[in-house]
């Protein structure tokens, strides 16, 4: 089989699944898709995608399954709720999951696939966001078989600047959390950073162009700090509640395996203050507002 002739089916049209989509599409592949939320493949089908009416439509129409949804529980409802790719899927099938879930469940999800079906699990999840699911510029960090992550170079290309075996199954998601913690405890030193400068009277809109190439630098530096700094909200790129999400999961694996992650624990539950303040489906730049207020702000 030809890589274009290669027939993929794609679960989750979000604030990622949609431009990955539409990156395969440009790229020459048939994309069978299907979302919870009918309404939201309309976009992807403009440009060439086929709507399924279900999973099951989905899976049998399709050689390689992929999945980018919203957590762990998500992931298991359509892999093994009724009718999801585990009652439909065949061995020589394989499932690359591009959401952010739990390592353990991985594994056992993986196992539970092949032994219901015969299906290969390949957990590939991403970072680059919606800009880099936008450019085809992600960056993969993949758990799974080496000979078959090796098969899926070609399909992955059109997605990624990047794809990075770590290890067997669930390898992928243990180095997305610790991507996570860092991402995330780097935003909240951000957000410090920038109302501490506003309230010394320093245009905190120069800092990321000032720190461009310097140690401090950072991606979530200029494109979050900025949107930060001139109190930008409104746009929603990411969201407050998948970065405690994935701190939670953090602090979890941290727990389990008896690691110390002060920083990280710290940052979750200062995210979930966010979060409980009304936040959580606010992007994270929002997260200034947390420090913005003097002591006589009621």
């Amino acid at each position: 089989m030809s890589e274009q002739s290669l027939r993929i089916g794609f679960i989750g049209l979000g604030l990622m699944g949609t431009p990955m989509t539409s990156r395969l599409l440009e790229a020459g592949f048939t994309v069978n898709v299907w979302n919870r939320s009918a309404d939201k493949m309309a976009a992807v089908v403009e440009k060439g995608a086929v709507a399924q009416v279900s999973i099951a439509d989905l899976v049998s129409a399709s050689d390689l399954i992929m999945t980018c949804v919203s957590n762990t529980d998500a992931v298991k409802a359509v892999v093994f709720g009724e009718e999801g790719v585990a009652a439909s899927g065949a061995a020589g099938k394989t499932l690359v999951d591009f959401s952010s879930i739990e390592p353990d469940a991985t594994r056992e999800f993986s196992e539970k696939l092949q032994a219901q079906c015969g299906m290969e699990w390949v957990d590939a999840p991403v970072s680059g966001g919606v800009a880099g699911a936008t450019a085809g510029t992600l960056a993969i960090m993949a758990g799974g078989n080496e000979a078959t992550i090796e098969n899926l170079r070609p399909v992955l290309a059109p997605l990624s600047a990047r794809v990075t075996r770590m290890g067997p199954v669930g390898s992928g998601q243990v180095t997305k959390v610790c991507n996570q913690m860092i991402v995330s405890c780097n935003v909240m030193v951000m957000a410090e950073v920038l109302a501490l400068a506003k309230k010394n009277g320093v245009d905190a809109t120069l800092i990321p162009e000032a720190l461009k190439g310097g140690f401090a630098d950072s991606t979530p530096l200029q494109i979050t700090g900025s949107r930060m700094a001139a109190e930008d909200f409104d746009a929603v790129t990411w969201h407050v509640k998948t970065l405690l999400k994935d701190l939670d999961m953090g602090v979890g694996l941290s727990k389990s395996r008896d690691a110390a992650t002060p920083m990280t624990g710290l940052a979750a539950q200062l995210m979930r203050l966010h979060g409980s303040q009304g936040n959580l489906d606010n992007d994270p730049c929002t997260l200034i507002k947390m420090y913005s207020k003097s002591p006589s702000d009621k």
